[in-house]
């Protein structure tokens, strides 16, 4: 991947996962001594794929691996059609490839999958991850910060292009176990759930919670609800971002 000197901020998301290198890592850390945006936008970009590593080891079910294997064994593989002509990929796209490559790599700790564990690979988490890296390397990806009356401070990285964010907040206030912190998107279409906070992590992080489906004139609103949650908001708005 090449670095354009006309747009180097937009470089920022892959330089926070790890995924340019060489003449292009040299020439963007250049850029991050004299770019106070930048450097703010990796420091929050960076907070929030740690948080991919922070979360309880998920155990795959007993016989899921076979399973998936065996389901694979028996799908008929295409004919080759000779040599496959090369087309040269878009850059926004093969930037968001290098970015979902370095987020897996933090994945891969989170999740706390073998290596051999293939059924893993193709589940929601993945589809998950590839959303996360594509806001996080978005050219259009703006860092937006705010605090919980309750405690706490939040970390909002959003895109409009992929109409979606990433949300991470640290030093929450805590909750009893029969509650739950719920992201909810307010706004002139409706309020709709965006998605539950995992229980803070050791060192005070939660997150990142992907929500999708952003429209105009949307809040993010943050509401301590029922650990199940809510089929609509149900107690005081502890934070209010306008996207």
């Amino acid at each position: 991947m090449r670095i354009s000197r006309a747009a180097p901020h937009s470089l920022a998301g892959a330089y926070a996962l790890d995924a340019i290198a060489g003449k292009d890592l040299v020439r963007f850390e250049r850029h991050l001594t004299t770019c106070a945006r930048c450097a703010e936008r990796v420091r929050a970009l960076r907070e929030a794929a740690a948080c991919l590593g922070a979360g309880p080891v998920i155990v795959p079910p007993p016989g899921l691996a076979e399973r998936a294997i065996a389901a694979a064994a028996g799908i008929a593989q295409l004919p080759a059609a000779g040599p496959i002509p090369r087309a040269p990929r878009p850059r926004a796209t093969s930037r968001v490839a290098v970015a979902v490559a370095g987020v897996a790599v933090i994945a891969a700790g989170f999740l706390g999958v073998a290596a051999n564990t293939a059924a893993y690979r193709l589940s929601q988490q993945e589809s998950r991850t590839h959303a996360i890296a594509a806001v996080l390397a978005s050219a259009d990806a703006t860092v937006l910060k705010a605090r919980v009356t309750t405690g706490g401070r939040a970390t909002i990285i959003m895109s409009v292009r992929e109409h979606a964010l990433v949300f991470t907040a640290a030093s929450l206030a805590r909750v009893p176990s029969s509650k739950r912190y719920e992201l909810w998107l307010m706004g002139p279409s409706g309020d709709r759930p965006a998605g539950m906070l995992p229980r803070a992590a050791s060192n005070g992080m939660t997150g990142p919670v992907l929500a999708r489906g952003l429209r105009p004139g949307d809040r993010l609103c943050l509401i301590l609800e029922p650990s199940g949650g809510s089929s609509r908001p149900s107690s005081t708005v502890l934070m209010a971002v306008p996207l």
